[in-house]
C-alpha cells in the first residue's frame, strides 16, 4: 500500500497538471507519426492513449512517458504500404508480445553494458532530432510565428520566476493560443494537422488471415519494433532515473512495454514506446508519479474526442516553443566543455553516437554504434595491461614467465608473442597466479605456447591457474595437461 500511495498519491497536483501539458503537446506529435506511418491520424492518437494509460500501471519508470513515436513509425512504413492496417495491429501484438518474453528473460539487464558516453550521446543527438523536427514549423512562415515562438519561449523561462505552481509549458499553451485567437491571426494550428477523431476507440481482433504466412510476414517487423521499443524506452528510463535520483525496474519495463503495446494493436492502435521529449515535459513541468502518465493518456483522449474544436485552434507556435525548450533542456551541454578533460575514447563515443543517430534518425543504430566502440575501446585498454616478465634461474637452465592480467581475444597474440621460444633453456615455468584466462581463444593461445617450447625440447611446466581458469584449461586445452600443476 505505501507503494502505490508513492507513485500514484503523492504528487497530485503536480502530476495533474504535468499530465495535461504532456497531453497537449502529444497531439500534434502523434499525428504527424501517423502521416510517417501512413495511418490515419486517430491510429496515433489511439496509441498515445493506450501506450500511457497502460503503462503507467504496467511500467517500470514512474513519471516516464510512453506513445507513438517516430523511430517506431519509421519502422512500420513499408508493412502499412504493403500490406495494410490490419497487418500493423497484428504486428503491434506481437511486438508486445516479444517485448514480455524479452522481460520474463530479464533483457533488461543488458543495459548495463551502455555506457555513460552512449547514454550521452544519446541525449545529445534525440535533443539535436527534436530542436530540427521543429524547423519546418519555422521555415518560410509569416513574421507572426516567429513573434509567437519567441514570445512562448519568453513564458516558458520567464513565468516559474514568478510562481512554480502553475508548469511554464502549460501557461505558454493557453496565452499563445488565447492571443491568436483574440487577433484572429493566420498561422499554423493542431488542426491543420490532420482531422481529430471523434469517437472513442473500441476492442477489435486484426482482420487477417491466421496463417504461418501471415506470421512471416509480420515477423520481422515486430521483432525489430521490439528491440528498437525496448532500447529507446530503457535508454528513457535511464534518462528519467538521472533526473529524478530515483530506480527504475528496466525488466518490469519490458513486460509493461509488451503489455501496452498488445492493448494498443486490439484498440486500433500502431506500435510505441518510451519518448524521452515528452518524458522530459512530464518531468521538468513536476511530474513524478504514475498518475502523471495516467493523466496525460486519458487527457489526450478527452481532448481530441470532446474538446477537438478548442483543442484544434491551438497554435503550432505554442508546441514549437515547448519542444524547444525540451530540447534545450535535454542536451547536455556539460559534455561539450568536458570534451578536452574527458577521455579520448569516452568522448569518440559519445560524438560517433550522436552523429550515427542524427544521420540515420536511427536510434538503434546510434546506440549499437557507441556499444561496439565503448566494446573495442574497454577490450584495447584491457589487453594493454596484460604484460609478460621472465627471470633466468643462477644456472640459467629454467626461465620463469610471469603472466599479469587478462588474457582473452584481445591479448591473446601478446600473451604468446612474450615468449622467447628460440632460448636454449632445459625448462620454462609459466607463472599464471596473476593472470585470469577468459575464453578459448586465450586457452588456444596457452597450448600454442606450450606445445611450441616442447617441440624444440624445453620441458615446461605450467603454475598457479586460479580455478576458473584451470577448468577453462581442463575442458579445452590440448596440451598435455598432466604436465601442468594446477595448484590454486
Amino acid at each position: 500500500m505505501n507503494s502505490i500511495r508513492l507513485d500514484w498519491f503523492s504528487n497530485i497536483r503536480h502530476d495533474l497538471l504535468a499530465g495535461l501539458v504532456v497531453a497537449l503537446a502529444l497531439i500534434p506529435e502523434a499525428i504527424a507519426f501517423s502521416i510517417i506511418a501512413g495511418v490515419d491520424p486517430k491510429v496515433g492518437l489511439y496509441a498515445s492513449f493506450s501506450m500511457a494509460v497502460v503503462i503507467a500501471f504496467a511500467g517500470g519508470r514512474p513519471g516516464m512517458i510512453s506513445a507513438a513515436t517516430g523511430a517506431m513509425a519509421l519502422l512500420m512504413v513499408t508493412l502499412v504500404k504493403e500490406h495494410g492496417l490490419q497487418y500493423l495491429l497484428a504486428a503491434t501484438v506481437l511486438t508486445g508480445v516479444l517485448q514480455i518474453i524479452a522481460g520474463y528473460i530479464k533483457l533488461g539487464v543488458l543495459m548495463r553494458f551502455v555506457s555513460r558516453s552512449v547514454v550521452t550521446g544519446f541525449v545529445n543527438a534525440l535533443a539535436i532530432l527534436i530542436f530540427a523536427a521543429q524547423l519546418p514549423e519555422l521555415t518560410g512562415v509569416t513574421w507572426h510565428v516567429y513573434a509567437m515562438t519567441a514570445a512562448g519561449l519568453a513564458i516558458i523561462y520567464g513565468f516559474p520566476y514568478i510562481t512554480k505552481a502553475i508548469p511554464s509549458p502549460l501557461v505558454t499553451i493557453l496565452v499563445l493560443t488565447a492571443v491568436s485567437l483574440l487577433l484572429d491571426l493566420d498561422i499554423r494550428t493542431v488542426g491543420d494537422m490532420g482531422a481529430l477523431p471523434d469517437s472513442l476507440p473500441i476492442f477489435l481482433i486484426p482482420d487477417i488471415p491466421f496463417s504461418f504466412q501471415t506470421l512471416a510476414i509480420i515477423f520481422p517487423y515486430s521483432l525489430t519494433m521490439m528491440v528498437v521499443g525496448l532500447l529507446e524506452s530503457l535508454m528513457t528510463a535511464t534518462i528519467v532515473d538521472e533526473m529524478t535520483d530515483t530506480k527504475s525496474d528496466k525488466n518490469r519495463e519490458c513486460v509493461g512495454q509488451g503489455v501496452a503495446n498488445i492493448a494498443t494493436g486490439f484498440i486500433g492502435g500502431m506500435a510505441g514506446c518510451a519518448m524521452i521529449g515528452q518524458s522530459v515535459i512530464n518531468i521538468r513541468s513536476g511530474g513524478r508519479g504514475r498518475l502523471s502518465t495516467f493523466v496525460a493518456g486519458v487527457f489526450l483522449l478527452l481532448m481530441v474526442v470532446f474538446l477537438s474544436d478548442w483543442v484544434s485552434r491551438i497554435p503550432m507556435a505554442a508546441l514549437v516553443a515547448v519542444m524547444i525548450m525540451v530540447s534545450i533542456g535535454t542536451f547536455k551541454w556539460s559534455s561539450i566543455t568536458n570534451l578536452r578533460q574527458n577521455p579520448k575514447s569516452s568522448s569518440i563515443v559519445m560524438i560517433a553516437t550522436v552523429i550515427m543517430t542524427v544521420a540515420t534518425h536511427d536510434l538503434a543504430k546510434g546506440v549499437l554504434t557507441g556499444v561496439l566502440l565503448s566494446g573495442f575501446f574497454f577490450a584495447h585498454k584491457v589487453e594493454r595491461i596484460m604484460r609478460v616478465a621472465s627471470q633466468l634461474s643462477e644456472d640459467g637452465r629454467v626461465r620463469t614467465y610471469q603472466v599479469f592480467g587478462q588474457v582473452f581475444f584481445a591479448s591473446a597474440d601478446r600473451f604468446s608473442n612474450a615468449f622467447d621460444y628460440k632460448e636454449v633453456i632445459a625448462k620454462v615455468r609459466i607463472d599464471l597466479n596473476q593472470a585470469h584466462f577468459w575464453d578459448i581463444t586465450a586457452v588456444s593461445a596457452l597450448d600454442k605456447v606450450v606445445l611450441k617450447f616442447r617441440r624444440v625440447g624445453i620441458e615446461v611446466e605450467v603454475l598457479g591457474l586460479n580455478e576458473a581458469s584451470a577448468t577453462m584449461v581442463d575442458k579445452f586445452g590440448v596440451h598435455d595437461k598432466n604436465a601442468a600443476d594446477t595448484t590454486l
